[in-house]
């Protein structure tokens, strides 16, 4: 049975893997696309505020230890990543940008996301290395820690490739942005299928 969380960042990532394929943005439109991703976007906010709020993390406190000071960490900095991207897909939507007003509406907040889950996945694998170890495939989410970790750095390659460029309004890597974001959502995608249910993970820390 998969954690509440799990659910959000499943459909998120579907329909962000799917946005991304070239052969969909020409099927349903741009305008249809643009709403794909938006919508994915909004399951991502939904899991992050679970796994935030809703998935047994107190907030940190003098009696916290370690690992849960960063699971914290990981998923508040997760949490704030998911709502940049709302705010870029969202503003994609938006038809008669200029190549400023997308840089600095969709492009900035992109990579503050994308930046944020970095952080997060950083976070969340010094927590599973306190836990367990470095590199151990029998640890607690060890699996679904690492896929993060490189959804992240997918992501992150996307936020490159989707640079606007001031001058024709074009972006620098169309199909290095599209790659990136494919491959970061199967990322995702495999990382929450792969997320243990919270009742083992808890077993697993005694």
């Amino acid at each position: 049975m998969l954690r509440k969380e799990a659910w959000g960042f499943v459909i998120g990532s579907v329909l962000f893997a799917l946005a991304a394929v070239p052969g969909y943005a020409r099927w349903v439109g741009v305008d249809a696309d643009n709403l794909t991703y938006f919508i994915g976007s909004m399951f991502f906010t939904g899991a992050g505020y679970a796994a935030l709020r809703l998935s047994g993390r107190p907030a940190p406190n003098q009696e916290s230890d370690k690992v849960e000071i960063y699971d914290w960490w990981a998923a508040a900095v997760q949490f704030v990543g998911t709502l940049c991207f709302n705010v870029s897909t969202g503003i994609a939507m938006v038809s008669g940008l200029t190549s400023v007003e997308a840089d600095k509406w969709i492009w900035r907040p992109d990579v503050f996301g994308s930046a944020a889950f970095l952080v997060a996945s950083a976070l969340a694998v010094v927590a599973t290395t306190e836990t367990d170890k470095l590199w151990d495939p029998r640890a607690r989410d060890w699996r679904s820690t690492w896929t993060n970790m490189v959804g992240s750095i997918a992501f992150a390659v996307s936020a490159v490739g989707a640079f606007v460029h001031p001058a024709t309004g074009q972006l620098a890597n169309a199909a290095l942005a599209n790659l990136g974001t494919f491959v970061g959502a199967l990322c995702f995608l495999i990382a929450a299928l792969l997320m243990q249910p919270l009742g083992r993970v808890i077993n697993n820390r005694q």
